[in-house]
This record gives structure tokens, sequence and C-alpha cells, in this order.
């Protein structure tokens, strides 16, 4: 049993699974051609370990059993395992051969699975927000605030489709306007630190509103991300509903300086439930001008178009699409795939 590093097909049937921080979401694809067979979203906290999960939350579901398994994860490649960053879960691909019987196990970087979806999600569940238009065969970002923040790139280059992951959620965010410079001193940091994930997540929402709360010396009723956004979206919370539009302001900054990065032509999407959810505020003035407020090149930002993916698998179709034809992506599955 060796890790392995070609792109050749991957043997059906194909579990496909995306594990975040707080869910995890599967489906079996039978064969090329099939639709994906998908299967309730679970929560990580109800499951010890994502063997568990699988076994309890898949496996003893269907009478299929898949050959093969392509898992999206959020966290680095470590002696063979990935701890996950936002889960106490630790997936070890030898354990999932052993145990559960794959014969092959492949790891994709939880956001690359999400930009590939970029190229497999139909157009009506993406929606666009402010001008510019899809330059064909371009870079694109794709940004999650989700429980952390993830950030990758996709290039384009000799018919395939590179993503890039990294940890760009972790980037410095500074203040750039007066009411800025009155709340940043207020929101909570890391090692002294504010950087984009502090504040474009879900606990980034909370950290937000607590700290719009402190300046106005008021108490901060709505205790977690979901009562602030509720909140917010009905408006019987002043503080929440100008959360959210700092929300969707520094989201609209940080989406803009990426796009700048990878000359985002191909455009630059939002993925994750946060988004989906805070959709009407995305729509908004407050994220699209942050978005080309990039002078001098504000010229170049109007032309790169944003959008929200608003399907909720979105990475499972990215999945899908790459395990259908791992050769039209330029995924790199040495140290990541295994197979017994």
């Amino acid at each position: 049993m060796q890790p392995g590093g070609d792109d050749s097909a991957i043997a059906y049937p194909i579990l496909i699974g995306d594990i975040g921080g707080t869910h995890a979401r599967f489906a079996i694809l039978v064969d090329a051609y099939a639709e994906a067979r998908e299967f309730p979203v679970l929560r990580t906290e109800d499951y010890p370990s994502i063997d568990a999960a699988i076994q309890e939350g898949v496996l003893d579901k269907t009478s299929l059993q898949p050959r093969s398994i392509v898992l999206a994860v959020a966290g680095p490649m470590r002696g063979g395992e990935i701890d996950l960053t936002n889960s106490p879960w630790v997936v070890r691909p030898r354990n999932l051969i052993a145990e559960l019987g794959f014969r092959d196990v492949t790891l994709i970087n939880d956001f690359e699975a999400q930009a590939m979806a970029t190229t497999s999600l139909e157009p009506e569940y993406l929606e666009k927000i402010g001008p510019g238009s899809v330059k064909p065969a371009s870079a694109r970002v794709i940004l999650g605030p989700g429980t952390g923040l993830g950030v990758a790139g996709l290039i384009h280059a000799r018919h395939t489709w590179f993503p890039v992951a990294g940890e760009g959620g972790h980037m410095d965010i500074g203040p750039r306007s007066d009411r800025d410079f009155q709340l940043f001193p207020l929101y909570q940091r890391i090692d002294g630190r504010v950087s984009c994930e502090q504040l474009l997540c879900g606990r980034g929402l909370v950290n937000i509103y607590r700290a719009v709360c402190a300046h106005a010396g008021q108490s901060a009723s709505a205790q977690d991300p979901a009562e602030v956004t509720a909140a917010g979206l009905d408006g019987s919370d002043d503080a929440a509903v100008e959360t959210l539009q700092l929300f969707a302001t520094y989201l609209g900054r940080v989406a803009g300086d990426l796009a700048l990065v990878f000359m985002a032509r191909g455009g630059v999407y939002l993925s994750g439930g946060i988004a989906r959810i805070i959709l009407p505020v995305l729509q908004q003035p407050e994220f699209r001008a942050a978005f080309e407020d990039k002078a001098p090149h504000s010229s170049i930002l109007r032309d790169i178009p944003t959008f929200v993916a608003t399907h909720p698998l979105a990475a499972l179709s990215g999945l899908a699409a790459y395990a259908r034809t791992p050769a039209r992506f330029g995924v790199m599955t040495e140290g990541r795939r295994f197979s017994a």
C-alpha cells in the first residue's frame, strides 16, 4: 500500500465526500454518466471519527460497496494523515483501506474541490452580483466564509484547470474607513493580528457584532452566528444590521485583493453557507463597491464578475467532475493517493 502520484482513471463505484469543520457531505458515483447518489448531510460532532461517519452514515445505508473514495478535506497532510483544521477528526487513508474496504483513497484540499466546482456548476446555481463578464479559460478565485475562511485560485493552461490551494484566509486585514478605525481596536485578535478569518467566517460575524455593540456601549444580545445573521436580515437589531454590512464590505475588499493577485478575469466565486444566507446583503452596494475600490486599478475590477454559488453541495459537484475525468484537472496526487 503505497502513495500514488498518477492521475489515471479512478475505479467505480466512487464515494466522494466533502468534509468540513461542521458538516460532512457524501455521494456515490456509480459510473461516469449516472447522477451522483447523495446521502443526508452529517454533523461531524455526531460521530467520533470520519471512519464511523462513513460506515454509519453511508455504507450502512446502501447495498453499493464503493471501490474508491475521493475526499475533500481542510487540513495539511502530515505523515500520511490529515488533522482537520476545524474538527477533531483525523483522516487516515490507510485505515479507510484496511477497515472499510476501499481499494483506492484520494485526498484533495477542500478548496481545490470548490475551485473545480466553478467549472461544473449549472448557471442557475451561480447568482451574479454586479457588472463584468467571464473571460473563457481565464483565472478564477474562490472564497468561502464558513467555519473558517477558505481561499483558492483556479488557473487554466494547456487545456487543463489547475486548482491552487493555500491559506489565504489568514492574510492580514486592516482598517480603511473612519468606522473601521473605531472598531478594529475592539476586534478579537490572534497573537496581535486581525486576519481575514477573524472577521470573515461564522465566529467573525460574532467578532464584528460584539465590537459594534461594545463601541455603542450596549450589551450583545445575539450570541452566535445564526442569531446575528437572523437579526441582521430581519432588521430587528441595528448592530446586527451593521454587522452584515461590514461583513459584506470586508468580504468585497478581500475578494478584490485576490482578484488582483490572480488577475481573475474568469470571475470571483463566493461559496459556502454564509454567502448563500446573506445573499440579499451581498446584492446591496457595499460588497461590490468595496470589491471595485482598488485605485489605480478599479477599471480592472469593474470588468471582473462576482458570483455567489447557491448550490448547497457545490464541493461535491467539483469532486464529481474530478472523479469522472481526472485528466481535465492538474491536481497533484503524489502523497495524496493511496492504494491497497
